[in-house]
């Protein structure tokens, strides 16, 4: 029974790669085409949202998404959220119907097809430099005055130790919202871990739990107020992913 379990593993896993290039390569031309202006960059994220759709249900993912507010079309925001998958990325995209960048890790432009549009339309970091860290909040400028919002996993990455429901923040996306006046809009993604985590021999096809919860204002807000903005948003998902657990 393992052996198959073991078989069923590689197999999906591999699939879920081939889900990754086939819109890809079927929408290459008009994806290229959208990159090469920034006035392109919504209709880039119209057909992010198609690709990550398509991934999704060819997984077996369906996803319910629960909203304790709804987000205004004319304004920029800070999304942030749990991280645990790969699946991250794709049930965000989901999720938020308005524009948005993410702010993600260097290492996934290294990723085939995938990194070449990652690297050209995501603000990159390298947790490293401290150089990288500062480039990070000139280039998040830019893409607010273009009316987009901003994404970041405020973990800074998967936590190394399984046990862990949810790791410590980094202070960056907590930082921007205060220096750009954002709405912090925080997101709990409950199933991710178990459905398609890091490890190789894991997961099943099912559903995916989204809960999007109340914006949190920072509007007159200063850096004094970092810490306590970044200890309500890690209750608050927290609590989320607790409340997500007793209800498996």
């Amino acid at each position: 029974m393992r052996g198959i379990k073991n078989i069923f593993w590689v197999v999906w896993r591999v699939w879920f790669y081939v889900l990754m290039a086939i819109p890809i390569l079927i929408m290459f031309p008009f994806l290229v085409a959208s990159i090469l202006t920034e006035s392109g960059y919504p209709y880039f994220f119209k057909m992010a949202r198609i690709w990550s759709k398509f991934i999704l249900f060819g997984m077996g993912f369906y996803y319910k998404i629960d909203k304790d507010q709804a987000l205004e079309p004319d304004k920029s925001y800070m999304f942030v959220a749990n991280h645990t998958s790969m699946v991250d990325i794709m049930l965000m995209l989901v999720t938020i119907r308005k524009p948005f960048v993410f702010v993600g890790k260097q290492e996934l432009s290294k990723i085939p097809l995938f990194g070449f549009f990652y690297k050209r339309t995501c603000i990159l970091v390298d947790r490293t430099s401290s150089r990288s860290k500062h480039g990070v909040f000139e280039r998040a400028q830019k893409r607010i005055n273009q009316g987009l919002s901003i994404c970041i996993f405020p973990e800074g990455g998967v936590p190394d130790d399984e046990s862990v429901l949810l790791d410590s923040f980094k202070d960056g996306a907590f930082r921007l919202a205060i220096d750009h006046q954002l709405p912090i809009v925080p997101i709990t993604f409950g199933d991710n871990k178990k459905r398609f985590s890091y490890t190789f021999f894991s997961g099943s096809p099912g559903v995916l739990r989204v809960k999007v919860h109340t914006f949190i204002a920072t509007e007159g807000k200063t850096m004094i107020d970092k810490n306590s903005l970044k200890d309500e948003c890690w209750k608050l998902i927290h609590a989320q992913l607790l409340a997500f657990e007793k209800k498996k």
